[in-house]
């Protein structure tokens, strides 16, 4: 059984950084396609970030693109999520979620089916 565990949230002013963590067990991530999922109370869930198992190709939102920086440390197990110059509106609860490559690439409307606990990021003064 894939099992990730998320951290790293917090509260954060407006122009600071975070690094969420994802860490998985059971299994190798690199196996995955992992995406970082947001969801902000009354909104639907967004992905934010994904990283392919296969290549490594990255996508991100165009909102976030600049700003976030998705990695893979395969000795760890774990997925990073930088994020940096943070937003009011990047307040969500960050899911990590994982489901096996099929391809080369992780598009965020792609089916996750594993999900994390999800970790709380605030922004807020």
């Amino acid at each position: 059984q894939l099992q990730l565990v998320e951290s790293g949230g917090g509260l954060v002013q407006p122009g600071g950084s975070l690094r969420l963590s994802c860490t998985a067990s059971g299994y190798s991530l690199n196996a995955y396609d992992i995406g970082w999922f947001r969801q902000a109370p009354g909104k639907e869930r967004e992905g934010v970030s994904c990283i392919s198992g296969r290549s490594a190709e990255t996508n991100y939102i165009d909102s976030s693109k600049g700003r976030f920086t998705i990695s893979r440390d395969n000795a760890m197990n774990t997925v990073y999520l930088q994020m940096n110059s943070l937003k009011p509106e990047d307040t969500a609860v960050y899911y990590c979620t994982a489901t096996p490559w099929y391809g080369s690439s992780c598009p965020l409307d792609n089916q996750y089916l594993h999900w994390g606990q999800g970790t709380q990021v605030t922004v807020s003064s």
